[in-house]
Protein backbone atom coordinates (compact mmCIF):
# COMPACT_ATOMS: atom_id res chain seq x y z
CA UNK A 1 0.00 0.00 0.00
CA UNK A 2 1.30 3.43 -0.90
CA UNK A 3 2.05 5.86 1.86
CA UNK A 4 -0.06 8.93 1.02
CA UNK A 5 2.19 11.08 3.18
CA UNK A 6 5.09 10.22 0.88
CA UNK A 7 3.00 10.24 -2.29
CA UNK A 8 0.46 13.05 -1.96
CA UNK A 9 -2.21 13.39 -4.58
CA UNK A 10 -1.85 16.18 -7.09
CA UNK A 11 -3.89 19.32 -6.46
CA UNK A 12 -5.19 19.33 -10.02
CA UNK A 13 -8.09 17.26 -11.42
CA UNK A 14 -7.96 13.88 -13.07
CA UNK A 15 -8.05 14.30 -16.85
CA UNK A 16 -11.39 13.00 -18.13
CA UNK A 17 -13.94 13.95 -20.78
CA UNK A 18 -15.57 16.23 -18.21
CA UNK A 19 -12.23 17.97 -17.66
CA UNK A 20 -11.94 18.87 -21.34
CA UNK A 21 -15.55 20.07 -21.62
CA UNK A 22 -15.06 22.38 -18.65
CA UNK A 23 -11.67 23.51 -19.98
CA UNK A 24 -13.12 24.53 -23.35
CA UNK A 25 -15.95 26.40 -21.61
CA UNK A 26 -13.40 28.13 -19.37
CA UNK A 27 -11.30 29.25 -22.32
CA UNK A 28 -14.37 30.59 -24.11
CA UNK A 29 -15.43 32.40 -20.93
CA UNK A 30 -11.95 33.90 -20.72
CA UNK A 31 -12.41 35.44 -24.16
CA UNK A 32 -15.91 36.83 -23.61
CA UNK A 33 -15.14 37.92 -20.05
CA UNK A 34 -11.87 39.59 -20.98
CA UNK A 35 -13.48 41.40 -23.90
CA UNK A 36 -16.38 42.48 -21.67
CA UNK A 37 -13.98 44.34 -19.39
CA UNK A 38 -11.62 45.77 -22.01
CA UNK A 39 -14.14 46.53 -24.76
CA UNK A 40 -17.70 46.66 -23.41
CA UNK A 41 -16.63 48.52 -20.26
CA UNK A 42 -14.08 50.44 -22.37
CA UNK A 43 -11.34 50.09 -19.77
CA UNK A 44 -8.71 49.20 -22.37
CA UNK A 45 -6.26 46.33 -22.60
CA UNK A 46 -3.71 47.66 -20.10
CA UNK A 47 -6.23 48.30 -17.32
CA UNK A 48 -7.95 45.00 -18.06
CA UNK A 49 -4.63 43.17 -17.86
CA UNK A 50 -3.82 44.80 -14.52
CA UNK A 51 -7.22 43.84 -13.10
CA UNK A 52 -7.08 40.23 -14.24
CA UNK A 53 -3.40 39.86 -13.30
CA UNK A 54 -4.33 40.79 -9.73
CA UNK A 55 -7.17 38.24 -9.79
CA UNK A 56 -4.82 35.63 -11.25
CA UNK A 57 -2.18 36.17 -8.55
CA UNK A 58 -4.79 36.00 -5.78
CA UNK A 59 -6.26 32.79 -7.21
CA UNK A 60 -2.86 31.13 -7.63
CA UNK A 61 -1.83 32.03 -4.07
CA UNK A 62 -5.10 30.57 -2.75
CA UNK A 63 -4.60 27.44 -4.87
CA UNK A 64 -1.03 26.92 -3.65
CA UNK A 65 -2.00 27.48 0.00
CA UNK A 66 -4.87 24.99 -0.21
CA UNK A 67 -4.06 21.67 1.43
CA UNK A 68 -6.12 19.55 -0.93
CA UNK A 69 -7.68 19.64 -4.39
CA UNK A 70 -10.78 21.87 -4.48
CA UNK A 71 -12.65 21.76 -7.83
CA UNK A 72 -14.23 25.22 -7.62
CA UNK A 73 -10.96 26.86 -6.59
CA UNK A 74 -9.06 25.06 -9.34
CA UNK A 75 -11.48 26.09 -12.08
CA UNK A 76 -11.70 29.64 -10.76
CA UNK A 77 -7.92 29.80 -11.15
CA UNK A 78 -8.16 28.41 -14.68
CA UNK A 79 -10.70 31.10 -15.59
CA UNK A 80 -8.34 33.69 -14.11
CA UNK A 81 -5.57 32.46 -16.42
CA UNK A 82 -7.86 32.63 -19.46
CA UNK A 83 -9.03 36.19 -18.78
CA UNK A 84 -5.56 37.55 -18.08
CA UNK A 85 -4.32 35.62 -21.11
CA UNK A 86 -6.95 37.29 -23.28
CA UNK A 87 -6.20 40.84 -22.18
CA UNK A 88 -2.43 40.33 -22.10
CA UNK A 89 -2.34 38.95 -25.64
CA UNK A 90 -4.59 41.73 -26.93
CA UNK A 91 -2.42 44.34 -25.22
CA UNK A 92 0.77 42.92 -26.74
CA UNK A 93 -0.69 42.33 -30.21
CA UNK A 94 -2.67 45.55 -30.56
CA UNK A 95 -1.56 48.20 -28.06
CA UNK A 96 2.16 47.46 -28.33
CA UNK A 97 1.91 46.78 -32.06
CA UNK A 98 3.80 43.48 -31.93
CA UNK A 99 1.21 41.87 -34.17
CA UNK A 100 -0.27 38.38 -34.03
CA UNK A 101 2.78 36.69 -35.55
CA UNK A 102 5.25 38.44 -33.27
CA UNK A 103 3.08 37.92 -30.22
CA UNK A 104 2.52 34.23 -30.97
CA UNK A 105 6.24 33.63 -31.56
CA UNK A 106 7.27 35.40 -28.35
CA UNK A 107 4.64 33.60 -26.27
CA UNK A 108 5.56 30.22 -27.75
CA UNK A 109 9.17 30.83 -26.70
CA UNK A 110 8.04 31.75 -23.18
CA UNK A 111 5.82 28.67 -22.97
CA UNK A 112 8.56 26.30 -24.13
CA UNK A 113 11.02 28.00 -21.78
CA UNK A 114 8.65 27.52 -18.87
CA UNK A 115 8.16 23.82 -19.66
CA UNK A 116 11.92 23.36 -20.05
CA UNK A 117 12.69 25.06 -16.72
CA UNK A 118 9.95 23.05 -15.01
CA UNK A 119 11.29 19.75 -16.36
CA UNK A 120 14.89 20.63 -15.47
CA UNK A 121 13.89 21.62 -11.95
CA UNK A 122 11.32 18.91 -11.12
CA UNK A 123 12.24 16.09 -13.52
CA UNK A 124 8.72 15.93 -15.00
CA UNK A 125 5.92 18.14 -16.30
CA UNK A 126 3.26 15.50 -15.63
CA UNK A 127 -0.02 16.54 -14.03
CA UNK A 128 0.46 13.95 -11.29
CA UNK A 129 3.58 15.72 -10.00
CA UNK A 130 1.75 18.97 -9.22
CA UNK A 131 1.71 18.33 -5.48
CA UNK A 132 4.19 20.87 -4.09
CA UNK A 133 4.28 24.70 -4.06
CA UNK A 134 7.23 24.75 -6.46
CA UNK A 135 5.56 22.41 -8.94
CA UNK A 136 2.32 24.37 -8.67
CA UNK A 137 4.11 27.63 -9.39
CA UNK A 138 5.60 26.13 -12.58
CA UNK A 139 2.20 24.66 -13.48
CA UNK A 140 0.31 27.94 -13.23
CA UNK A 141 2.97 30.04 -14.95
CA UNK A 142 3.02 27.52 -17.80
CA UNK A 143 -0.77 27.57 -18.04
CA UNK A 144 -0.83 31.37 -18.06
CA UNK A 145 1.63 31.43 -20.98
CA UNK A 146 -0.38 28.75 -22.81
CA UNK A 147 -3.62 30.71 -22.38
CA UNK A 148 -2.00 33.92 -23.64
CA UNK A 149 -0.44 32.09 -26.59
CA UNK A 150 -3.80 30.52 -27.41
CA UNK A 151 -5.47 33.92 -27.61
CA UNK A 152 -2.82 35.23 -30.00
CA UNK A 153 -3.00 32.07 -32.14
CA UNK A 154 -6.78 32.21 -32.30
CA UNK A 155 -6.79 35.86 -33.37
CA UNK A 156 -4.00 35.27 -35.87
CA UNK A 157 -5.78 32.33 -37.48
CA UNK A 158 -9.21 33.94 -37.57
CA UNK A 159 -8.15 37.46 -38.58
CA UNK A 160 -4.73 37.57 -40.27
CA UNK A 161 -5.01 34.16 -41.93
CA UNK A 162 -8.51 35.05 -43.10
CA UNK A 163 -10.17 31.82 -41.96
CA UNK A 164 -12.81 33.59 -39.91
CA UNK A 165 -14.10 32.38 -36.57
CA UNK A 166 -15.87 29.27 -37.83
CA UNK A 167 -12.96 28.31 -40.08
CA UNK A 168 -10.44 28.76 -37.28
CA UNK A 169 -12.66 26.74 -34.92
CA UNK A 170 -12.72 23.91 -37.44
CA UNK A 171 -8.92 23.99 -37.76
CA UNK A 172 -8.27 23.82 -34.03
CA UNK A 173 -11.07 21.28 -33.57
CA UNK A 174 -9.46 19.05 -36.21
CA UNK A 175 -6.07 19.38 -34.49
CA UNK A 176 -7.65 18.27 -31.21
CA UNK A 177 -9.16 15.27 -32.98
CA UNK A 178 -5.66 14.32 -34.15
CA UNK A 179 -4.39 14.56 -30.56
CA UNK A 180 -7.25 12.28 -29.42
CA UNK A 181 -6.41 9.80 -32.18
CA UNK A 182 -2.76 9.82 -31.13
CA UNK A 183 -3.83 9.15 -27.53
CA UNK A 184 -5.87 6.06 -28.43
CA UNK A 185 -3.85 4.62 -31.30
CA UNK A 186 -0.21 5.54 -30.72
CA UNK A 187 2.35 5.30 -27.92
CA UNK A 188 3.20 9.02 -27.98
CA UNK A 189 3.94 10.41 -24.51
CA UNK A 190 0.70 11.04 -22.62
CA UNK A 191 2.27 14.06 -20.96
CA UNK A 192 3.14 15.54 -24.38
CA UNK A 193 -0.37 14.87 -25.67
CA UNK A 194 -1.92 16.42 -22.56
CA UNK A 195 -0.05 19.68 -23.02
CA UNK A 196 -0.75 19.69 -26.76
CA UNK A 197 -4.48 19.33 -26.08
CA UNK A 198 -4.35 21.83 -23.22
CA UNK A 199 -2.73 24.45 -25.45
CA UNK A 200 -5.04 23.79 -28.43
CA UNK A 201 -8.23 24.18 -26.40
CA UNK A 202 -7.31 27.82 -25.75
CA UNK A 203 -7.33 29.09 -29.37
CA UNK A 204 -10.46 27.01 -29.93
CA UNK A 205 -12.14 28.76 -27.01
CA UNK A 206 -10.81 32.13 -28.19
CA UNK A 207 -12.34 31.88 -31.66
CA UNK A 208 -15.61 30.44 -30.32
CA UNK A 209 -15.80 33.33 -27.86
CA UNK A 210 -15.17 35.84 -30.64
CA UNK A 211 -17.77 34.10 -32.80
CA UNK A 212 -20.34 34.60 -30.04
CA UNK A 213 -19.76 38.29 -29.35
CA UNK A 214 -18.27 39.89 -32.46
CA UNK A 215 -20.50 41.91 -34.85
CA UNK A 216 -22.41 40.08 -37.56
CA UNK A 217 -20.57 41.97 -40.32
CA UNK A 218 -17.31 40.64 -38.83
CA UNK A 219 -18.52 37.04 -38.88
CA UNK A 220 -19.85 36.85 -35.32
CA UNK A 221 -23.27 36.46 -33.73
CA UNK A 222 -23.21 39.85 -31.97
CA UNK A 223 -24.35 38.39 -28.65
CA UNK A 224 -23.93 40.40 -25.48
CA UNK A 225 -20.54 39.69 -23.88
CA UNK A 226 -22.19 39.84 -20.47
CA UNK A 227 -24.94 37.34 -21.26
CA UNK A 228 -22.54 35.01 -23.10
CA UNK A 229 -20.13 35.11 -20.13
CA UNK A 230 -22.97 34.46 -17.67
CA UNK A 231 -24.24 31.49 -19.71
CA UNK A 232 -20.75 30.00 -19.93
CA UNK A 233 -20.24 30.45 -16.18
CA UNK A 234 -23.52 28.67 -15.42
CA UNK A 235 -22.53 25.84 -17.76
CA UNK A 236 -19.14 25.51 -16.07
CA UNK A 237 -20.65 25.38 -12.58
CA UNK A 238 -23.19 22.77 -13.69
CA UNK A 239 -20.46 20.68 -15.35
CA UNK A 240 -18.22 20.84 -12.27
CA UNK A 241 -21.11 19.54 -10.18
CA UNK A 242 -22.22 16.96 -12.75
CA UNK A 243 -18.82 15.46 -13.61
CA UNK A 244 -17.06 14.02 -10.60
CA UNK A 245 -13.84 15.91 -9.95
CA UNK A 246 -11.05 13.88 -8.40
CA UNK A 247 -7.42 14.75 -7.85
CA UNK A 248 -5.07 13.33 -10.48
CA UNK A 249 -3.21 10.29 -9.22
CA UNK A 250 -1.51 9.02 -12.38
CA UNK A 251 0.61 10.63 -15.05
CA UNK A 252 -1.01 12.11 -18.16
Amino acid sequence: MKNTAEHPLAKVPEVTLGFWLIKIAATTLGETGGDAVTMSMQLGYLVGTCIFAAVFLAAVIAQIKAKHFHPLLYWATIVATTTVGTTMADFADRSLGIGYAGGSGSLLALLLGSLFAWHRSMGSVSVSTVNSPKAEAFYWVTIMFSQTLGTALGDWTADSAGLGYTGAAMVFGAMLVLVVAAYYWTSVSRTLLFWAAFILTRPLGAVVGDFLDKPINAGGLALSRYSASAALLVFMLAAVLLFRQRAAATAH
